[in-house]
């Protein structure tokens, strides 16, 4: 091993030519030692205000498997470079974009809950596709509070917890009508969308009415290679949204599209139906109409669009930030009574990793 330290980082040559600049300041604030961690639970004590902005190394040891400062305080800092090699692993299952060939996996509602490797399978599909549906579910109303071993918690929102949707309830929005819903994701109006949702079908009797759904990063990984341009105003230009009843208000004022810091989508805010006047003297509205008019021509296009009668006793699982949904229009001439909750991906993810490391 080869090592030379500068002003600001130690630069290490293996012996596999892997380079490794490990700033100093970085080299202390991981130090994993019970003086600078919580012995029982790992979590970080030390506080990097505490050292100066210059720090550098006392002495460095470095061989095959571990770097060993001290510091001119004398404190002792050893890194593991395999722990350094584990961090550019994911976390999280790889995330597969999809157009209009795209079959969702179905799963059974009873394996899913009782088999852990049916679960691990279909929380990781769920994750690397963003939809799965679940079979044989029982036609009971509320039986969606029976998920929540698997997906967490109930995100309650403004609205009933489990949402009842049919022609014959309360109309507050397009969805309690047999028209035509267009694709979109629920709650645009919540400054934090619901990141998860199941919809329930408990009865359909109706003719027509398919389900219609739309990765929507596969939509804007397209939008972004042809038109960076539109893709740039959607990511910027804020967007009001609200949802409403005679008792609730929800108002967002957000940008459709929401990226990490490594500029990767991490979520997509799209409903025409609830998507508010934007004030005209706002900066940038007719380069914003004219993105989001193309915008609107590939989310409204067959290239994306997924479609599938969802029948009793079926949940249509979807990644909230990511897909869209809707519906065709239907007859009402028989029996449609849909319900739908809202979970957390955090809390998905959580299990995963629960059943995948801790045996449960």
């Amino acid at each position: 091993m080869d090592f030379e330290i500068n002003e600001t980082s130690l630069r290490i040559i293996s012996n596999d030519n892997s380079e490794y600049d490990l700033p100093h300041l970085w080299m202390r604030d991981n130090c994993p030692c019970n003086d600078c961690r919580v012995k029982e639970t790992k979590e970080k004590r030390f506080m990097l205000n505490s050292v100066p902005i210059d720090l550098k190394p006392k002495k460095v040891e470095v061989n095959e498997s571990h770097i060993h400062i001290v510091w001119p305080d004398d404190h002792e800092t050893s890194i593991c470079f395999e722990e350094i090699e584990s961090l550019d692993k994911s976390r999280k299952p790889e995330k597969v974009l999809w157009t209009n060939d795209f079959i969702p996996n179905y799963f059974d509602w009873n394996d899913f809950l009782k088999i852990n490797d049916t679960a691990i399978d279909a929380i990781s599909n769920f994750i690397t596709n963003g939809v799965i549906v679940i079979n044989n579910a029982p036609t009971v109303s509320n039986s969606l509070e029976e998920l929540s071993p698997r997906l967490g918690p109930i995100r309650e929102v403004l609205f009933e917890r489990i949402h009842n949707v049919s022609v014959d309830g309360h109309v507050y929005n397009i969805a309690h009508t047999s028209l035509e819903l267009p694709p979109h994701n629920d709650f645009a109006s919540y400054t934090w969308p619901p990141s998860v949702q199941a919809l329930h079908m408990l009865v359909n009797e109706c003719d027509g009415g398919r389900s219609t759904i739309v990765d929507g990063y596969a939509v804007l990984t397209d939008l972004r290679s042809d038109c960076p341009e539109y893709f740039d105003v959607l990511s910027s230009f804020a967007v009001p949204f609200r949802e409403f009843d005679e008792e609730n208000e929800t108002y967002a004022n957000e940008p459709m599209i929401r990226m990490n810091a490594e500029k990767e989508l991490t979520g997509f805010r799209y409903s025409n139906q609830l998507m508010q006047m934007i004030d005209p003297r706002k900066k940038n509205v007719a380069s914003f109409y004219e993105a989001y008019h193309e915008l609107c021509n590939r989310i409204n296009s067959e290239k994306y669009k997924s479609k599938f009668r969802l029948d009793s006793g079926q949940v249509l699982l979807v990644s909230a930030h990511r897909i869209l949904h809707g519906r065709e229009e239907f007859k009402p001439d028989g029996k449609r009574h849909l319900q739908d909750a809202y979970y957390e991906m955090d809390n998905i993810e959580n299990n995963l990793y629960l059943l995948k490391n801790l045996g449960n």
